[in-house]
């Protein structure tokens, strides 16, 4: 049975282009040209993966995205952004958009990038059936409510957050470089950046260190990447 990915893009002839490629790639593909329709087509039938553009009509892509993740916490979500758009970026990665793709981009990029999402969205679901806790010092992380307590008070967390802490636990007190964590968390090697990471970085250490700009868990090793201390 062929996977379906609904794509989300106002522009007609990118909309048609990235139609074409992912049929011709297997996939069964969906379209909408705007935010009201997005949402009807997703919550019809859920697809597994959307690949998201932030500025469409009625209901921006960071909109399509919030409300999807109300209810949906694994179904990857990948946005498309204009070059230079480093606002919706971030916000897109805040509200539970699993990566970001800046347009121009290559046709091999894009189809790794779906590829990779899928390939975790899989490997997440396996391990969420019957993951425990994850629990250091005052935190613990519940994977399967996706709910985190600090000192009795508790938290959301996303699935990536999850996923990075469930990394990092595994491995108290190794050095671990960016691209190690993009390949293992993300499943494609990043040429160029490791914002992404670092983004997602910031935003844990504000729901678990007690001072997130002096964190004693996820210490910065500069020029390398991180280590977990727990």
């Amino acid at each position: 049975m062929k996977e379906a990915i609904l794509v989300v893009e106002d522009d007609p002839a990118i909309l048609t282009g990235l139609v074409d490629l992912l049929e011709g790639e297997g996939f069964e593909v969906r379209s909408a040209t705007d935010g009201p329709a997005a949402l009807q087509e997703y919550r019809t039938a859920p697809p597994a993966l959307v690949l998201l553009d932030v500025m469409i009509p009625r209901l921006s892509g960071l909109d399509v995205c919030r409300e999807i993740r109300k209810k949906d916490a694994l179904t990857p979500i990948l946005m498309l952004t204009a070059k230079g758009q480093e606002v919706d970026k971030v916000v897109g990665l805040e509200l539970g958009a699993d990566d970001y793709i800046v347009k121009p981009f290559g046709v091999g990029e894009l189809v790794a990038r779906v590829r990779a999402a899928l390939r975790r969205a899989a490997a997440r679901a396996a391990r969420s059936r019957d993951a425990g806790p994850i629990a250091f010092a005052d935190v613990r992380v519940d994977p399967k409510t996706l709910i985190g307590t600090k000192a009795g008070k508790s938290f959301p967390v996303t699935v990536r957050e999850v996923e990075l802490l469930r990394f990092f636990a595994a491995r108290p007190g190794e050095v671990v470089d960016r691209f190690t964590l993009l390949d293992e968390i993300w499943g494609v090697r990043y040429e160029g950046t490791t914002r992404t990471l670092d983004q997602h970085i910031a935003k844990l250490r504000q729901k678990i260190e007690d001072d997130p700009a002096a964190p004693r868990f996820i210490q910065t090793v500069y020029g390398v990447g991180y280590r977990f201390t727990p």
